[in-house]
């Protein structure tokens, strides 16, 4: 279903309303010489924010966290930038599939792309035909 666009109502005096019943209301103050200006004001307000949790795929403990994905979401990308930012002490890498697939249909940004432009560390086990990188290896067997 579409959503219906605002029927725009211009009036006499240049003002554009949305709708019909601005506009009844906007002549309706204007005739009574009442003070006003049409949405003449901005009023800051906060969304409450939800508390979610996140379960990392393979938490390697005192190195970093590894989160393998084969698809990678609008909402997963999200995730991971918020979490980034509320974790800076976290160091999320990935593992993909795939880090070349696009973002989406008419996106030129890659997977990979997507964690270089975000600070993300990631490996590719399609490039490389590994399946985990040796670097991250050797990090963590400090060899």
């Amino acid at each position: 279903m579409k959503r219906q666009k605002f029927k725009r109502v211009k009036t006499s005096s240049g003002v554009v309303l949305k709708s019909g019943l601005e506009e009844e209301v906007f002549n309706y103050l204007t005739k009574q010489k009442i003070n006003f200006t049409y949405e003449g004001m901005k009023i800051t307000y906060f969304q409450p924010e939800i508390k979610k949790t996140y379960t990392p795929d393979f938490p390697i403990k005192n190195f970093f966290i590894i989160e393998t994905k084969g698809a990678f979401n609008s909402a997963d990308r999200k995730k991971m930038k918020t979490i980034k930012l509320q974790n800076p002490e976290l160091d999320i890498r990935f593992i993909f599939s795939n880090s070349k697939t696009k973002i989406g249909k008419k996106s030129k940004t890659t997977y990979g792309k997507w964690c270089e432009l975000f600070g993300f560390r990631y490996h590719c086990i399609q490039s490389t035909k590994q399946t985990f990188p040796q670097d991250w290896l050797i990090e963590i067997k400090g060899k």
